[in-house]
């Protein structure tokens, strides 16, 4: 049923492809022609990140002309990689934005195209997370997805210790639940939650809840946050920092294998437990929550990120790339990336349809209401010295998490930093 709905999308798709070629370019650059062109887009780790082969099969198909090369690099690398790249002259036609971390340096540097034609067209200024990438009133990025952390949970693990599912909680009584809920020692221990390594797991959330300012030079308003990871950790609730760094341990396997009863993550990792519940990898039975709030808090807040594509200054098949960008984050990319259990940026009643009538999609009250948070805040703003102040809080971060600095030590050290060495 829903396959065959999700192949009307995709067909509905094809059908609107002589209208998207009739939109045109804004650009008059090169490859207008019908000739053969090999697009370049970089992309990360391919093998695990799916929308973009769902993506490229289906434009493809409706540009037989264009064959799209994928310049893969590892999700790990890719940040540091594309900064060399850009620097150097690369001339890949299309860069993807992987967060907005990296992008207000691109776009002030000239090293993207600016796309503002694009961004006023068709659905595009009702995408999700497109003020984002607006930078002195011009656009250098389109979303194709927009993410935002919730509290994912296995179901089976809360029947067997007797546990009602979590809906709406405090952080207090987060911890209070996570301890309750580990079990077990050594190599059998089953954790209440996992927190990974990610500075913004404690950072970002913080901020978003507190009103805090990420690029200010003034962190105190993080205080509350490491306590409360901190704690949970040192009850050993959670998985501590230094060995989950040390074992390079993966939040999807520790929730897929039953080693957590809790998960704070992005929806992204919604797509990958329901393909890999649905291929067998995994039995889990899962679903989501809200992210836990600050006492007195009003309303659901959380934090999230868009991914977008933008098209590189040195492009050399403008036309095509802009072409690519207006379908994957039009009506018929964001069904494609909807079919495959990833939240699009363009999220209207037709791709909600899709996502939500998945086979295997959680089907419970609780995971619809996660899905409507009422505010979500971008991770990191867009600056041009985001990613300098990126670098100085992740390594800040550690010391806090690894305990070789106090907490009121590492933000009096964020705060010296950020303000001596960017400002």
């Amino acid at each position: 049923m829903h396959r065959r709905k999700f192949l009307q999308l995709a067909a509905s798709a094809a059908a609107a492809g002589p209208l998207l070629s009739a939109c045109g370019s804004s650009s008059g650059s090169s490859s207008g022609s019908d000739g053969p062109v090999t697009l370049t887009v970089s992309t990360w780790s391919m093998s695990t990140t799916p929308e973009f082969k769902a993506l490229f099969d289906a434009f493809q198909k409706l540009y037989p002309n264009i064959t799209i090369k994928p310049v893969d690099i590892l999700a790990a690398d890719y940040s540091t990689k594309v900064k060399v790249m850009l620097s150097g002259g690369d001339s890949t036609d299309i860069i993807t934005m992987k967060n907005t971390t990296d992008y207000g340096q691109f776009a002030e540097r000239g090293q993207l195209r600016d796309i503002s034609s694009l961004a006023s067209s068709g659905t595009a200024p009702s995408l999700q997370g497109l003020s984002s990438f607006k930078m002195n009133d011009k656009y250098y990025a389109l979303p194709y997805r927009q993410d935002f952390w919730a509290l994912f949970y296995n179901k089976k693990l809360f029947d067997a210790a007797g546990k009602p599912y979590p809906t709406n909680m405090t952080w207090d009584e987060y911890a209070t639940l996570a301890e309750s809920l580990t079990t077990g020692s050594g190599g059998s221990k089953v954790y209440g939650t996992y927190h990974h390594t990610w500075r913004s797991v404690v950072q970002a959330i913080s901020a978003a809840q507190t009103g805090g300012d990420l690029i200010g030079g003034k962190y105190e308003f993080f205080t509350d946050q490491y306590d409360i990871a901190l704690g949970i950790q040192n009850a050993g609730a959670a998985l501590d920092y230094g060995t989950a760094t040390t074992q390079k341990t993966g939040y999807q396997a520790m929730i897929e294998t039953g080693k957590t009863a809790m998960l704070p993550m992005g929806t992204w990792l919604i797509g990958t437990l329901w393909a890999d519940k649905k291929s067998g990898t995994t039995d889990i039975d899962w679903s989501m929550a809200p992210m836990p709030q600050r006492s007195g808090a009003s309303g659901v807040t959380t934090f999230g990120s868009p991914t977008a594509f933008s098209i590189n200054k040195k492009a050399k098949n403008v036309d095509a790339a802009e072409k690519f960008i207006d379908f994957a984050t039009g009506p018929q990319g964001a069904a494609i990336v909807a079919g495959i259990g990833i939240v699009p940026a363009l999220l209207n009643d037709d791709t909600r349809k899709v996502y939500f009538g998945l086979d295997g999609m959680p089907t419970d009250a609780g995971f619809q209401t996660a899905f409507k948070p009422d505010k979500v805040v971008l991770e990191m703003p867009v600056n041009d010295k985001s990613s300098q102040i990126d670098t100085i809080l992740t390594a800040e971060h550690t010391l806090v998490m690894t305990k070789q600095k106090s907490i009121a030590a590492g933000i009096a050290e964020m705060d010296s930093r950020v303000q001596t060495e960017v400002e």
